[in-house]
């Protein structure tokens, strides 16, 4: 009996395969979660920390206008991009960790192209940063600040946060495929992420920077994510709602192929 050659999947088949496998790497990561089920908690604290201490002695103050929008509804949009570029950034940390523990080098071997690995821990990444927008409305609730209601807005804006997570969480494993130390990525993580958000509208208008600064701002994605954001729940009008879509997709995309083609940097 001759026997039966089987075909590697093409077309629909094959896109079928790699969204079977990256959803099961994904899960995989997100099952980490059930081991330290407070990191949600103590991850809330921060941008309860920036709201309640930051974001109400500046709307006493009155240092930074904001126009007709009061400053704390102003922030809230902007601390949950920040919580989530925070929960993003370091998430290269635990990609070496599976490189040391030998964990990467199994998945490296396996069909799955490198690409539905990194796609599932920015997925992963993603959905622990969505924690961070139900945390911030409920604070915002309570603390009187007005924010939507509407659970289409809502999704849409945990969208937005996915959107940008999943770019930071591959430019931190980018930043691994190529320092290949424990040790550096978290000194050039902690290095870029200040950074990063004073170099956004996450604070402060960008009507109010300085020129230089006003340029940063405009190639630097997490001030489109904020933008969406404030769009979706404040009703703060952007001027370019589409382009702020594209850019954060796109980032995602380029994101997702950068790290890929440096994973593989990391097992040799």
């Amino acid at each position: 009996m001759t026997p039966r050659l089987l075909r590697a999947p093409r077309g629909w088949r094959k896109m079928s395969s790699l969204l079977a496998r990256t959803q099961t790497f994904g899960w995989v990561e997100l099952q980490k979660l059930r081991h330290d089920r407070t990191e949600l908690f103590t991850r809330m604290v921060q941008p309860a920390l920036w709201l309640l201490i930051f974001g109400t002695t500046f709307n006493r103050l009155h240092v930074i206008q904001t126009g007709s929008v009061p400053y704390l509804e102003f922030l809230a949009p902007g601390i949950i991009a920040q919580s989530a570029l925070f929960i993003s950034i370091f998430y290269g940390i635990q990609i070496v960790w599976d490189r040391d523990a030998g964990i990467l080098a199994k998945l490296m071997v396996t069909p799955s192209p490198a690409s539905a690995v990194v796609t599932g821990k920015a997925f992963a990444a993603g959905v622990r940063s969505v924690a961070q927008v139900i945390s911030v409305l409920v604070l915002a609730y309570i603390m009187g600040i007005q924010m939507t209601y509407n659970p289409l807005r809502i999704l849409a804006a945990m969208g937005v946060v996915m959107l940008g997570s999943a770019f930071f969480a591959c430019l931190s494993m980018s930043l691994a495929g190529l320092v290949r130390n424990r040790d550096r990525l978290m000194g050039i993580g902690q290095a870029i992420t200040m950074p990063l958000f004073f170099a956004s509208n996450a604070l402060y208008p960008v009507s109010v920077m300085p020129e230089w600064l006003r340029w940063l701002s405009r190639i630097n994605p997490l001030s489109y994510e904020v933008d969406s954001l404030r769009l979706l729940l404040i009703g703060v009008p952007s001027a370019h709602p589409w382009l702020d879509l594209g850019v954060l997709v796109l980032a995602a995309v380029v994101g997702i192929a950068l790290a890929s083609s440096l994973l593989r940097r990391l097992v040799r």
